[in-house]
């Protein structure tokens, strides 16, 4: 890798989740990555066409597992078979952003601004997008911090993390300050509905995106002090780069990882986070609720793909896959056809979709996974 020229800045995509929410149309066998939701292209597709040409195709990284690897031959013959990382199985993000920030420092400086995103999001104004991720990379380069990119909460959302922020001017330097850079003085993972609500009404609390940014040496600095259990096992891979060994050796080191996001272990307990208040459209289409609110409608509020046909039916959505379904009398649930399963469901309610699909690997009923 020493011959590769070092770059000065990287993309790092999570690729490796299964999308169990948008069961039973995302799943561990075709994760909502990598099929058509809304938009031209699949989910990658988009999501890596986003980021171009702010980013060339050589400092966009991708982390996935070994089964999903051909999917992304398959739709992103333009990244480098080199920059897909591939996770022996999943750790949470943690230990897959640690992998790939160890991976990439044979390739940048420790100065070089790396930019952690999902891959399963929906932004509008592309442009504006790209502004607002230079904002958080020239803050990052700037100052010894992790900047994040937050999102007004609109709404009580029980499936997004919350970052509280501080008007306080002293704390951030003037330039930075007035370009939109506020600190953030308290993270909260996934709060019940009235938490939520008060979260909303406060003002001062934002959507955590899961995209930030940071120089490659404040993101190791970071992993380390707050992983100081996972990091050191990243470094007995490092004799192991481009050997038959690497693999089985990072496998054996996966094994002895617990799982955990990188929310809680780095986000929750560091003192270095800033946010920035995107204000373009942005969703991680993580609910079939969120898909309907998305979604074109009908004169009855309806949302019908596929072959369906409804009566008297007001506000449902129906996605059909390969059998007619039809409605008669019905309001506000969702069905959704994946061929191999059906689900239907009061609308509302689709956040309890990864219930279902927790009960279907409590029972190891693996078949409609």
């Amino acid at each position: 890798m020493s011959t590769i020229k070092k770059l000065e800045k990287a993309a790092i995509i999570m690729a490796g989740g299964s999308g169990a929410r948008l069961w039973p149309r995302s799943g561990e066998k075709m994760p909502k990555q990598f099929i058509h939701l809304l938009g031209d292209g699949t989910m990658i597709q988009n999501s890596v066409m986003r980021l171009l040409p702010y980013f060339a195709p050589e400092e966009i990284f991708i982390t996935t597992l070994p089964h999903y690897i051909q999917f992304l031959k398959d739709q992103l013959p333009l990244i480098p078979i080199e920059n897909i990382i591939t996770e022996p199985f999943g750790r949470n993000t943690a230990p897959c952003i640690a992998l790939a920030a160890t991976i990439i420092a044979q390739r940048t400086e420790p100065d070089a601004i790396i930019t952690v995103l999902p891959s399963d999001h929906i932004i509008s104004n592309v442009r504006e997008f790209h502004q607002t991720i230079e904002i958080m990379g020239n803050c990052a380069s700037d100052t010894p911090a992790i900047v994040v990119l937050g999102m007004e909460a609109q709404r009580a959302e029980t499936h997004y993390g919350y970052m509280q922020w501080t008007d306080d001017q002293d704390t951030i330097a003037n330039d930075h300050y007035w370009r939109g850079i506020r600190k953030v003085t308290t993270f909260a993972e996934k709060p019940d509905a009235q938490t939520a609500q008060n979260f909303c009404d406060d003002g001062n609390f934002l959507w955590n995106t899961g995209i930030f940014s940071a120089t490659l040496s404040t993101l190791l600095e970071s992993l380390n002090l707050h992983l100081p259990e996972h990091m050191p096992l990243f470094r007995i891979i490092e004799p192991h780069w481009g050997k038959s060994s690497y693999m089985p050796t990072l496998e054996f080191i996966y094994r002895q990882m617990r799982p955990v996001s990188i929310d809680h272990s780095v986000m929750e307990h560091a003192q270095n986070i800033l946010t920035i208040t995107g204000t373009f459209m942005w969703s991680d289409i993580g609910s079939w609720d969120e898909y309907y609110r998305l979604s074109m409608k009908d004169a009855k509020q309806n949302v019908m793909e596929g072959d369906v046909i409804a009566i008297d039916s007001t506000r449902c959505l129906v996605n059909a896959s390969q059998k007619l379904i039809a409605l008669v009398d019905v309001q506000d649930i969702a069905v959704v056809d994946s061929g191999e399963a059906l689900l239907i469901c009061k609308r509302g309610s689709t956040n309890r979709v990864k219930e279902l699909v927790d009960y279907l690997r409590r029972k190891q009923i693996t078949k409609y996974l």
